[in-house]
């Protein structure tokens, strides 16, 4: 019990439960930036480094998400958002192709899934990474080592993916409350190699 964190004077509720107030409030902050669709890596990977900060005594406050993305915000971002959307579109043209029925519809959509969901977690991972903050290029080919290389955490960030879409499509309302928690789940699994190499 003796190290179990102690709360201060007139603290209601614990540090976790603060961290966890934080990650929603910047989950919102997020999902509104997130509403041109372009600016979704920006939006996301801003979310990761402010509750990344977190673990470093930093405040994972709307406040401090606004001020980080006032400060990163360039042509580069705009740039990653394009690409991110002409990739999403894409892979779903590529499954209404596979859906009406083409010769050897079946093996491509498998195909089609597997390079979708290898992209996505390329993407999501480099959102995570420091270098996204200033240098999209270097976050994803970092983030393409990393999910070679880690391939549980790979997985666990498919998983995340996974179950932010499934929250988002059983209760609507929760859609604008999943980028929170998906940035601390991506930001976990970027920490994750280091946490476990000291242990």
């Amino acid at each position: 019990m003796s190290g179990m964190p102690v709360r201060e004077p007139g603290e209601v509720f614990g540090p976790r439960m603060t961290l966890f107030a934080d990650m929603l409030s910047v989950g919102l902050a997020t999902t509104l930036v997130c509403l041109p669709v372009v600016t979704i890596p920006a939006a996301l990977s801003t979310a990761c480094a402010v509750l990344r900060g977190a673990g470093e005594g930093q405040p994972a406050t709307a406040g401090r998400y606004f001020a980080v993305l006032r400060r990163r915000l360039r042509a580069g971002d705009l740039a990653a958002g394009a690409v991110t959307l002409a990739g999403a579109l894409l892979f779903l043209a590529d499954l209404a192709l596979a859906g009406a029925g083409l010769p050897g519809a079946p093996l491509f959509a498998v195909v089609a899934a597997g390079i979708g969901a290898a992209a996505l977690v390329v993407g999501l991972r480099a959102c995570a990474r420091p270098e996204s903050l200033t240098d999209w290029p270097a976050a994803v080919t970092e983030a393409a080592r990393d999910a070679v290389r880690d391939v549980g955490g790979s997985a666990l960030v498919l998983l995340a993916a996974a179950t932010a879409v499934l929250c988002a499509w059983m209760l609507v309302p929760l859609a604008f409350l999943v980028p929170g928690p998906l940035a601390l789940a991506l930001s976990a699994v970027h920490v994750r190699p280091a946490a476990t190499s000291r242990s």
